[in-house]
């Protein structure tokens, strides 16, 4: 099923940016819920749904087919993200007395460091529609999604060697398949060749 998010103004804006509905590959889509960093469900995330470009879908079946052969699957935690969602992230960062979730998600990070040390934005490539959070269900990978701190870096050395090779692996697939990952969130990625990389959307996940 094909999502055509957009009005008569964006089209003429964005060149018909479309973002379609991901379908047979596991979500868990933590914005939708309360089951994150800030603990509550996020703005703009009115469904658990995983909005993304026909491109980055297309590149993640092949990765997923990939992966099968090997009794392995993705679980995708994140996709296309609407902007008030980043401005929640950046209004929840600045109130330094809601912590509820410090113990979980960043247990060695001050909370008035989390945007000066990078795992705050206010801008975020997922509002392009071609960045996705995921891992290898099966996997080991050192340190759980939203796990704000240096062992999340995927050059960490001081997770388990297991862990190493497993974020190698991912990598490497997700290369393969014209991935980019960031240095630090072993987890994100956006594809090389997305076709929007300039407009960042605002559009509520219904």
């Amino acid at each position: 099923m094909k999502i055509f998010l957009i009005s008569i103004f964006t089209f003429m804006v964005l060149n018909a940016v479309e973002l379609v509905e991901v379908k047979g590959i596991e979500l868990d889509m933590r914005y939708a819920s309360d089951h994150n960093f800030v603990g509550s469900k996020i703005d703009g995330y009115n469904k658990a749904k995983c909005l993304l470009t026909p491109q980055a879908y297309k590149a993640l079946q092949d990765i997923e087919s990939e992966l099968n052969t090997q009794n392995l699957s993705l679980l995708i935690y994140d996709c296309y993200r609407p902007k008030r969602a980043v401005a929640h992230f950046v209004s929840w960062a600045s109130d330094l007395n809601d912590t509820k979730m410090k113990k979980e998600f960043y247990p060695n990070v001050k909370k008035s460091e989390l945007i000066s040390r990078g795992y705050i934005a206010s801008r975020s490539s997922h509002s392009r529609g071609s960045t996705v959070d995921l891992t290898i269900k099966q996997l080991d990978f050192g340190s759980p999604f939203d796990y704000f701190d240096f062992i999340s870096h995927i050059k960490d050395k001081t997770v388990p060697k297991n862990a190493i090779d497993n974020r190698d692996y991912l990598q490497e697939i997700m290369d393969k398949h014209g991935f980019n990952g960031y240095s630090q969130e072993w987890w994100h990625f956006t594809l090389d060749d997305e076709p929007n990389k300039s407009e960042y959307l605002d559009i509520p996940i219904d």
